[in-house]
């Protein structure tokens, strides 16, 4: 997709299975591992197989629908993200693998070999062994004093496979001074689990955010079937839900730190990078994440 701001090149590394920000990392790009410390809990969570939202319960309540994309027509609510990516991800992201289907979005990952530019703010040519998909909102989101409470809702059937990294998350720009929340990001050999978390820097490409990711670990099979993740964003709050309930929420620190910011909504399949360790390039299995629908609320 297309940025607005030119960003600098990302450098990752890892200090066992924890990753450590350098100042030379990108602006505006995610940088979500298991963040910039450990894993902070595990949760257990009873998810719901083909689980789908209740909006008049939602609207009863106070909540009013801002925005809402079925997928049934074209992707002109978002921005396309071409080329590669960052956090040492494989794949290159190109529009053809955005396939729209019977009202769903598939973001299909392919293992073909293509040349073409390092990232969308660097032209060099480098040749990839995977494509993949990126979608990121034209519109921006906030919690801010006009709108306090914002709720971001997207329902997902996640992509099998080993080395796939599937995401539904929010950013702003210049990284991470806008902020960045994790909704969802899993792994294709983790069926069952996926995680949370969130990043803020009050200086461009310095996230002071540590041990913020929390694993959720769902009763049911997160691939095979429809699943609905929630973000309900609030000024001293992040509370993360997995089909209707509340599995995670996020105070303190930096959260109230994100209030007014403004942040792009993303959907991405990754393939490979820095969310895994000791990743075997020869076992990846390249899968394809459908999302079903994205709806954003917002409530006083």
């Amino acid at each position: 997709m297309q940025k607005t701001l030119l960003s600098l090149a990302a450098i990752l590394y890892l200090i066992s299975c924890n990753k450590q920000l350098k100042s030379e990392e990108l602006s505006g790009e995610s940088i979500t591992n298991t963040n910039s410390g450990a894993v902070t809990a595990t949760v257990s969570a009873t998810g719901i197989c083909d689980y789908d939202l209740d909006e008049t319960t939602l609207t009863s309540t106070g909540w009013s629908k801002i925005f809402e994309d079925n997928f049934s027509t074209d992707l002109s609510n978002w921005n396309i993200w071409t080329g590669g990516a960052f956090n040492n991800e494989l794949q290159y992201y190109q529009a053809p693998n955005l396939v729209l289907s019977n009202g769903v979005l598939n973001i299909v990952a392919k293992k073909e070999t293509v040349t073409g530019a390092t990232t969308p703010f660097d032209a060099t040519p480098q040749t990839f062994n995977y494509t993949s998909g990126r979608i990121e909102s034209k519109i921006l989101y906030s919690a801010s004093s006009t709108s306090p409470k914002v709720r971001m809702i997207s329902r997902i059937k996640l992509p099998p496979g080993y080395g796939m990294w599937p995401a539904f998350w929010s950013y702003g720009d210049p990284w991470p001074t806008q902020g960045e929340i994790d909704i969802l990001e899993a792994r294709g050999q983790e069926p069952f689990q996926y995680q949370t978390n969130y990043f803020y820097g009050r200086a461009a490409n310095r996230n002071l955010v540590r041990n913020a990711s929390t694993v959720i670990i769902s009763n049911v099979n997160l691939q095979t079937c429809w699943h609905v993740y929630e973000l309900i964003w609030a000024q001293n709050s992040l509370t993360f839900l997995l089909d209707g309930q509340i599995v995670d929420t996020k105070t303190g620190g930096y959260v109230s730190n994100l209030f007014g910011k403004k942040e792009k909504i993303t959907l991405n399949a990754a393939v490979g990078g820095a969310f895994f360790t000791n990743l075997d390039p020869s076992q990846i299995q390249p899968g394809t994440m459908q999302v079903d629908w994205v709806k954003v609320f917002k409530s006083n």
